[in-house]
């Protein structure tokens, strides 16, 4: 592999198992030279982590927990410790309480709502906000989004609002960010059966239509959305900040 990122320090967030985009990602940064960092949300979840770590040659594990500033800032100082310059940050962390994404949106509790707001977008701020002070030559942020954005998508539910939240926030954190020399911008996956995408009710069934009508006739991969993501975090794409980047074998445009 060529080595785009060679000399630069990654955090990876959100690797938590084998066949996550985000493990996808940490992947593909470290085979083009890239050293990676990843995260765990709590002692409990460590040992699962430990070994996807393990595989990239011991790369540093660091807890964080988004749901708390003051944890952030911790795994951001702990990440100091092993990095004192940080180049990129790949936000990879979306979640909503399981009844919510069950029966109809109008159901959608309070509760719900602002748990995946605060889970799935305001996340990326908090972190952002702490990274920064290690991005102190610049860098690049990508975090992940979907369709359900922009568009209903059955059953995605409090997903939808909470992945246009995110989305604006790419934008925010971009005119904020850009003149230190971060840019900041977002992924669009095409559906991948990853273990929390599989919490969708009829996950199967979608994945079976798109893969008939889209442009290209098929779904799309982990590692498709994780050469993506490299792409974003290199200088390759130094002048691109604020976007969302489809990698969905080209379903945004016809369905």
């Amino acid at each position: 592999m060529t080595e785009l990122l060679d000399g630069k320090n990654f955090l990876v967030t959100g690797a938590a198992n084998s066949r996550s985009i985000a493990w996808a990602v940490a992947k593909a940064v470290r085979s083009h030279g890239g050293a990676v960092a990843l995260t765990y949300q709590a002692e409990r979840l460590k040992r699962r982590v430990e070994q996807l770590a393990d595989e990239l040659g011991g790369a540093p594990m660091i807890e964080l927990d988004v749901g708390s500033d003051a944890a952030v800032k911790r795994a951001v100082d702990e990440l100091q410790e092993r990095m004192p310059v940080l180049d990129g940050l790949v936000h990879s962390i979306a979640w909503a309480p399981a009844e919510d994404l069950q029966g109809n949106f109008v159901e959608t509790t309070r509760d719900g709502f602002a748990q995946a707001n605060d889970i799935s977008s305001y996340s990326l701020i908090a972190t952002a906000r702490e990274a920064r002070r290690l991005m102190t030559g610049g860098g690049a942020i990508v975090t992940m989004t979907y369709a359900g954005s922009w568009r209903v998508v059955p059953n995605y539910n409090v997903m939808g609002p909470a992945k246009a939240s995110l989305e604006s926030t790419v934008r925010y954190l971009a005119a904020d960010l850009g003149p230190e020399g971060i840019r900041v911008n977002a992924v669009s996956a095409g559906p991948i059966a990853t273990v929390a995408a599989r919490t969708i009710k009829d996950f199967s069934g979608m994945l079976e239509l798109l893969e008939s009508h889209t442009p290209l006739r098929r779904n799309v991969t982990t590692e498709e959305v994780a050469d993506a993501t490299v792409f974003l975090l290199s200088d390759l794409s130094r002048a691109i900040t604020g976007e969302v980047v489809h990698v969905d074998a080209g379903a945004h445009a016809t369905i």
